[in-house]
Order: C-alpha cells, then sequence, then structure tokens
C-alpha cells in the first residue's frame, strides 16, 4: 500500500541530523488501562550517554542517572516541569503525559562506570523526574541501572515517592550490606485527599510509611524528606510526618521549601485557586514572604530554604521535630557515608536484568 501522504512529497519524517536526541513513539503493553481522557505516550530516547553531572553547589551529589523524562506522578509543584520545554512540548500535561524513555541505559551506565576516568563517586537514582514512576512497574530500567551500581559496587542514592521501590528489596539489600546505598522517601503530606490532588500518581502517604518501615526493616539505611514544604498548606504537618516517619524507622530527615520556576508559577497558582480556592491566596502571600515577594528564587543555597521570619519558623520547627523523635537532621535526609567516593572495581559484563 503506498503510505504517501496525499498533498506531500516526502515519505518519511526522519530525525533531524542535527538535532543532539531523536525521539520516536514507543508502543508499551501497559497491564492496566490507562484511565482517563489524555492517555499517556511513551517516546525511546536513543540516548548516547546516562551519566548527567550536577554543578549545583547545594545539591549534595555530583552525578545522576534519570532512565525516564517527564514524570507520570503528575506533582503540581515538580521543579523538573520546565525541562519538558527544552523537547519542545509544555511543562504542564505533557510533562505529565508525554514520557520520554531511555531504553538503553544500563548498557550506557555500564559503559560509564568502566571508564578509566570514573572515580567511584555516588551516583543519584534520579536527579530530575522519580525513577520509579509507574512505567517503571513494567520497563524495569531502574532496576536494571541498580544491578549495574551493584556489580561495580558503586555507591548509590535512591529517591523516590513511589513505594515501587520495595520491588527491588532483594538488592537494595545487598546494597547496604556493602555499605553503598542510601534510599530517601519523599513525603510531602499525611493527608491522602491532599496528597491525591497535588501528587495524582505517586503513592498515597500511607504506602511511603510502609515502604520506609519496609527498607528499615532490611536494614537498608532510609530517611524522609518533607519535600516541598508549602507555606500555609503543609508546613503545619512537619511534626506528625517526622512523628511518623521515625515510627516507621526512618533515621534522617529533610526539608525544602517550594519552589515554582518558569512556568510551575502559573500551573501553581491556578491548582490552588480550582482545588484549595480558600487557602490560594494565603499560600501565595506565605511563599513571597519566603521569597522577597517573588514566587521563585534561583539562588543556590538559598531556593531551599527562603529568607526572612517565616522561613526561619519553618526550619526551627523542622530541627525540633527532629530532636522531639531523634531523627539525624540534615538539609536532604542523605547517608553522608554514601556520598564518599570510593575505590571501585571495574564492572563486568553481566546480565543487565536480573531477575
Amino acid at each position: 500500500m503506498n503510505d504517501v501522504r496525499r498533498g506531500r512529497g516526502a515519505p518519511d519524517n526522519p530525525p533531524n541530523r542535527f538535532a543532539a536526541e531523536a525521539l520516536e513513539p514507543w508502543e508499551i503493553d501497559l497491564p492496566v488501562d490507562d484511565a482517563g481522557p489524555i492517555k499517556t505516550v511513551f517516546y525511546k530516547d536513543r540516548a548516547k550517554s546516562i551519566l548527567a553531572r550536577n554543578d549545583s553547589p547545594d545539591i549534595p551529589f555530583r552525578w545522576d542517572v534519570n532512565p525516564y523524562r517527564g514524570c507520570e506522578h503528575g506533582c503540581i509543584y515538580c521543579y523538573a516541569r520546565p525541562s519538558h520545554e527544552w523537547l519542545g512540548w509544555s511543562a504542564g500535561l505533557d510533562f505529565e503525559s508525554r514520557i520520554v524513555v531511555k531504553p538503553d541505559a544500563p548498557e550506557l551506565l555500564r559503559r560509564e562506570l568502566a571508564r578509566k576516568r570514573w572515580k567511584g563517586e555516588p551516583v543519584c537514582m534520579s536527579g530530575n523526574t522519580d525513577c520509579y514512576q509507574p512505567v517503571e512497574r513494567v520497563l524495569g530500567l531502574t532496576r536494571a541501572c541498580l544491578g549495574v551500581l551493584l556489580d561495580a559496587g558503586n555507591p548509590t542514592l535512591l529517591i523516590t515517592k513511589n513505594a515501587l521501590i520495595l520491588r527491588d528489596l532483594d538488592l537494595l539489600e545487598t546494597f547496604a550490606e556493602r555499605r553503598l546505598v542510601s534510599v530517601t522517601v519523599s513525603i510531602t503530606t499525611l493527608d491522602p485527599e491532599l496528597a491525591l490532588a497535588m501528587e495524582p500518581r505517586a503513592s498515597a502517604p500511607a504506602k511511603r510509611l510502609e515502604a520506609v518501615a519496609a527498607l528499615a526493616a532490611r536494614g537498608i539505611p532510609v530517611g524522609v524528606n518533607v519535600s516541598p514544604v508549602i507555606p500555609g498548606l503543609t508546613d503545619e504537618e512537619i511534626p506528625a510526618i517526622l512523628g511518623a516517619a521515625k515510627a516507621a524507622g526512618a533515621v534522617r530527615a529533610g526539608f525544602s521549601i517550594v519552589r515554582l520556576p518558569g512556568p510551575v508559577e502559573p500551573l501553581f497558582l491556578k491548582w490552588l485557586e480550582t482545588r484549595r480556592p480558600l487557602r490560594a491566596k494565603k499560600v501565595e502571600h506565605r511563599i513571597r514572604a519566603l521569597r522577597e515577594g517573588a514566587l521563585n528564587d534561583t539562588r543556590p543555597g538559598v531556593r531551599h530554604r527562603g529568607e526572612g521570619e517565616h522561613a526561619r519558623m519553618i526550619e526551627s520547627l523542622f530541627l525540633a521535630s527532629c530532636r522531639r523523635f531523634g531523627l539525624e537532621s540534615t538539609w536532604t535526609a542523605m547517608d553522608r557515608d554514601v556520598l564518599s567516593p570510593r575505590e571501585i572495581p571495574k564492572p563486568v559484563q553481566g546480565d543487565l536484568f536480573p531477575s
């Protein structure tokens, strides 16, 4: 059958040879139908490298691996939303429904860890979007990357708000026995209705606490990030979240104030007006009070904490709650031991998808 489009000369639309990336639509057989009028579309990213370097002075790790771009969790406040604009898509619904997948991530990681110049620095999974978002249940790219990191004996950090991490307890337990892993679970609120509105496809707060308990029971060092704290909406929950985290077995805690870069600002304000109209003005006013009248601040060291009296009150509440519950308090709940580079053997070729 002739597939030439009527009125068009070219039979195909090949990738731009000057583009850094080429994205191809990818049909994925999901076990559950994608509910709702907006279906999730997946794209293959034929990346040539996987270790992303971070030079921000207020981020404790330098390297991260992101098997996915965009995030099905759909957290309205997500600071990573603007990155989807680099792909020519929007920071709104496109970020949640157009997910870029890097199927070659495990093999790329194996090659990069084997290079002579690699110094065994900690690697974070993921630094931008959640490596345990729902499609990971089907594709298993995060699990495969963990297998590569474990083969290499490389220190590894994980940050997630999805209880799917429990699928990989076997690998994480081995990491922990070798003092190579730190896990952080982000908990924004304990209110399941608010969590569903803010983080529609992330695990419910109770499930995240169950994940903390299961990780701790297996000897895997786990902390909790109260992140982001949204002044006027979730800041009063800090003591309750930290108390529940300690009861579940967390040993560390961190927090950060909500950031609203670029297009996230209007998206978040519209969400407030729609989902929390009675609190919208209060929340906006409180955020501005932390940001010298603005809704975002890009300065390292300030962007995560804010400034002014209310910022100090939030930090004091956090620190007092950590002391009360016996939690180590850091700006982010990561194990300092894992954050040190290691002398590691070069990885050998093995099974990318361990059972």
